[in-house]
């Protein structure tokens, strides 16, 4: 076996014409005409026909190649022919095969997707999943977005942080924790990193973002939650909600721009469209209003169900922010409005079918954020190690955490968020 030459098959095309090349991959498909045979063979860059006529081709390799099961990997060594009939206008006439992983006849999944297959089923056997042309792109698309939002910030003076995964105090309070065995004391897989990038606010690492996984032990089981996602944070000082709101739905735009050139969109029927900015500003008092308008009831102090979110998207039917939530509907580190007392000045990004990101301007007031951590009923002495970097000059700053794959639910129009996670974690699903 020599693949050292080995070209991908989107790296040829009929301009190579009598050349002598070596692909290699998967057997995606055969088709038996009797006097051809034709053999389409996959790997990451699509699909290659090979084509083996009885009359002329090697006898001992036009019947191996009937015989290779379906999805075994071969190297194919043979020379390119220009064919406008094959799937990308040449096809290659083999000299030599050789299987270099023989697959057991009964597949899990149809990677040709003629049959289709339940959720569950693709997910338990991922591997086979992502080799079919719809999951591929949806995973080159998720790592597409992930580059261009490191572009967005790295463009912006932004330092991008790892902080920890594995904490001794719940972010946000409540009980959706994930309690872990940490020698001989109790720790929690972390929610959020919004403790340690506001800590980063008092080092003069004034700009700061991280892409990393958060950890939520909600029973939750529906199409737009996980138990493990991956969330994208910012955290900015010496800026007000505002101006971080400013950034977030400037990053969606970014986004969007990027991927909507993307050739494999086509692939899963996608076009899109650009969200326009800025986006839409209602404030909770605004939604709740018009929610009552359309019939849907929610009373004032109350977060908004699925059915009002749902509701509220048909009726603003594009991005936007809900802003001046009730204080108490938010975590303790969401700075109280001026304006009054019972709002803070948080924001929520919606699309019309679910949220996005959750974000506010900070306490940066030690005696304040003491207090309103008690008045969640937490203890402020096992937030001690947060509370004292307030103690020496802390400034004003706002951010935000925005859901990856939220994101490219809403982007891609996928109804299930699991389909949008290599491996997803739910209340369910463990393995693989």
């Amino acid at each position: 076996m020599n693949l050292s030459n080995r070209r991908y098959t989107n790296e040829l095309s009929a301009a190579d014409d009598g050349e002598r090349v070596c692909i290699a991959g998967w057997v995606h498909e055969k088709r038996d005409l009797g006097g051809v045979f034709f053999l389409i063979v996959r790997d990451f860059g699509g699909l290659a026909q090979v084509t083996l006529h009885r009359k002329s081709t090697d006898a001992e390799l036009f019947e191996r190649a009937k015989r290779v099961p379906r999805e075994s990997v071969v190297a194919i060594y043979g020379i390119v022919k220009s064919e406008k009939k094959a799937p990308s206008g040449y096809e290659i006439l083999p000299e030599r095969m050789e299987v270099l992983s023989e697959a057991a006849p009964k597949l899990p999944l149809d990677t040709t997707d003629k049959v289709s297959a339940e959720l569950d089923t693709r997910l338990d056997a991922r591997f086979m999943d992502l080799r079919r042309e719809r999951t591929k792109h949806i995973f080159i698309i998720r790592s597409e977005v992930l580059k261009a939002i490191r572009d967005f910030f790295n463009e912006r003076g932004f330092v991008e942080i790892n902080t920890p995964k594995i904490v001794s105090a719940a972010t946000e309070g409540g009980t959706a924790l994930f309690p872990i065995s940490y020698f001989e004391r109790e720790a929690f897989l972390n929610q959020s990193p919004q403790l340690y990038k506001q800590i980063l606010m008092a080092s003069g690492f004034d700009r700061v973002y991280e892409i990393a996984p958060i950890f939520r032990a909600e029973e939750h089981d529906t199409t737009k939650h996980l138990n493990e996602a991956t969330s994208m944070d910012i955290e900015v000082a010496f800026v007000s909600d505002r101006e971080v709101m400013a950034l977030l739905e400037e990053l969606i735009a970014f986004v969007y721009k990027r991927i909507a050139t993307y050739p494999g969109l086509a692939k899963l029927g996608i076009e899109l469209e650009v969200p326009k900015v800025p986006f839409r500003r209602i404030t909770y008092d605004e939604a709740i209003e018009l929610l009552s308008d359309s019939g849907e009831q929610i009373e004032w102090g109350e977060d908004l169900s699925t059915s009002a979110e749902h509701a509220l998207g048909r009726i603003m039917g594009e991005h936007y922010f809900i802003t001046e939530w009730p204080l108490a509907l938010k975590p303790f580190y969401a700075q109280p409005s001026q304006r009054r007392s019972d709002i803070c000045n948080a924001f929520d990004l919606m699309h019309p079918r679910l949220e996005l990101a959750s974000g506010s301007q900070r306490v940066h007031s030690y005696e304040l954020l003491r207090s309103q951590i008690e008045s969640k009923g937490l203890s402020a002495d096992s937030f001690e190690f947060y509370l004292d970097a307030f103690r020496y000059g802390m400034p004003p700053h706002a951010g935000w955490g925005l859901g990856i794959e939220r994101l490219l639910m809403s982007m891609l129009g996928i109804e299930n968020i699991r389909e949008v996670v290599l491996f997803p974690r739910d209340r369910r699903r463990l393995v693989p």
